[in-house]
């Protein structure tokens, strides 16, 4: 076993029962199962930055208490993240509602700046969070322009498509109110949510502070949650113009895929941006 893992599940009073297992993990780090002596935990390795991100995110969705299952972080040291052990379950009639009832608690979370105080990562692409008072500005600045150039930079869009998401961008505050920024996920694709016998649960967050229909629109980027998930969610109030806000926060999480993996995500980014300039003002 590494020894900085070890130091660090002596300094957490954790005494290991065996070699850690592994598990699937994303993106750049190492996930393990651990047995010890206090029972599971969950080993994480990656860049210490990373890392320090995940669990500060973690921390907050934890202390929420929004009803959603969320581990508790035992402690981090340099490459090394321990954290509570999840058993999953199959997946019950009510845990589509119950998920819906405990996203709307997390956004009902609300503070006057879009942001975080500190940077993250969504996946591998780190994820500037610098506070902004305006949503708009927060979208187009810490979000839409800096992935739009990066894509446009390595190859992975022409010069009209990046205009296109630069033009959309700058016309937000024709049609997308300013609001309070709700706590978010932040990357809250259905490979980060668990089902327990505890409820639904979230794992490997990006949090900040923004709309929440960016956690909805992760969502339903790669599927549904169902309909008795929005039912729940939207509790008889939901927006006129979800669709376009859909398609709008739909266009960052393409963005992403397109920057990490490549051209294959082109083509829904392009839908994306088609889906929000049909609209008209």
């Amino acid at each position: 076993m590494d020894a900085t893992l070890e130091r660090l599940l002596m300094s957490l009073s954790l005494t290991p029962r065996g070699e850690p297992q592994a598990m699937a993990g994303g993106d750049s780090a190492t996930v393990h199962w651990l047995d010890t002596d206090q029972g599971p935990v969950v080993v994480k390795r990656d860049d210490p930055e990373r890392l320090s991100g995940e669990a500060d995110g973690l921390r907050a969705l934890h202390a929420a208490s929004s009803g959603l299952v969320v581990p508790e972080v035992h402690g981090q040291q340099d490459t090394w993240l321990v954290m509570e052990a999840l058993q999953s379950s199959r997946r019950e009639a009510g845990d589509a509602s119950a998920l819906g009832d405990g996203l709307r608690a997390l956004h009902a979370l609300t503070a006057p700046d879009h942001g975080w105080p500190r940077d993250n990562a969504c996946g591998l692409t780190p994820q500037p969070n610098a506070a902004l008072a305006d949503g708009r500005a927060f979208q187009r600045e810490r979000r839409l322009l800096p992935l739009a150039a990066a894509c446009q930079e390595r190859g992975l869009m022409d010069a009209g498509l990046r205009q296109r998401i630069e033009t959309l961008a700058e016309n937000l505050e024709h049609w997308l109110p300013d609001a309070p920024a709700s706590l978010l996920h932040g990357d809250l694709w259905s490979g980060n949510v668990l089902y327990t016998p505890r409820g639904p649960a979230l794992i490997d967050p990006a949090v900040y502070r923004h709309y929440p229909e960016v956690d909805l629109a992760m969502l339903t980027l790669f599927g549904s949650p169902g309909e008795a998930f929005f039912e729940a969610y939207w509790n008889g109030s939901r927006p006129d113009d979800w669709p376009r806000r859909e398609a709008l926060f739909h266009l960052y999480p393409l963005l992403n895929h397109l920057l990490l993996f490549g051209g294959g995500y082109r083509g829904g980014v392009e839908r994306a941006v088609e889906q929000v300039e049909a609209y008209q003002d």
